[in-house]
């Protein structure tokens, strides 16, 4: 069997205009002390393939445009709605006051396992990221319902922030869209 790789007007993708006016899959992404303005970018490029409602950038973290975010973005930042909190304690008060569930993407004690996790009931919901060295602070640990783990089997026990979101992104649109009887 041969395979014949689509063209761009065979995947049949939405322009900017129409993109903005779809209907979103209730996820928000909170980034919390990000380093890396590459590891934002790819993320953004998630956060559109996905059609997450919004990402909150915060802290230290870059924003657009970042000459990093642009590279890896691929233009997701002029689709995906985004907005910057200094205090990352902020987005947490707003999103809980609009009913939104908030987890973290942490290994952490009680943590859930990505594969035991259902979103059923679970929205709306967002997922707290943290900075690629210390991880999501645990004042926001504290303040979250709850912390989803993926579960990893080498030597290293960490993965890229970047990777770790489209892992779990996946996951969740995934269940949303094939839903459990």
């Amino acid at each position: 069997m041969q395979h014949q790789k689509f063209t761009t007007n065979e995947l049949n993708r939405l322009n900017i205009e129409n993109f903005k006016l779809s209907d979103k899959n209730d996820i928000y992404i909170i980034l919390d002390q990000l380093r890396s303005g590459n590891n934002i970018g790819s993320i953004f490029r998630t956060a559109d393939a996905f059609k997450l409602k919004k990402i909150f950038i915060c802290g230290q973290s870059a924003v657009p445009p970042n000459k990093e975010i642009l590279k890896t973005a691929l233009g997701a930042t002029e689709t995906v709605e985004w907005e910057y909190y200094e205090n990352t304690v902020d987005v947490f008060h707003l999103l809980k006051k609009e009913g939104v569930n908030i987890f973290a993407v942490e290994q952490a004690s009680n943590s859930i396992s990505l594969e035991n996790f259902q979103i059923t009931n679970q929205m709306p919901m967002a997922l707290v990221l943290g900075n690629e060295v210390e991880g999501v602070q645990q004042e926001l640990l504290n303040l979250a319902d709850g912390c989803i783990e993926i579960p990893q089997f080498g030597t290293k026990h960490s993965l890229n922030v970047a990777v770790s979101s489209g892992i779990v992104i996946w996951h969740l649109v995934n269940q949303l869209l094939n839903p459990k009887n």
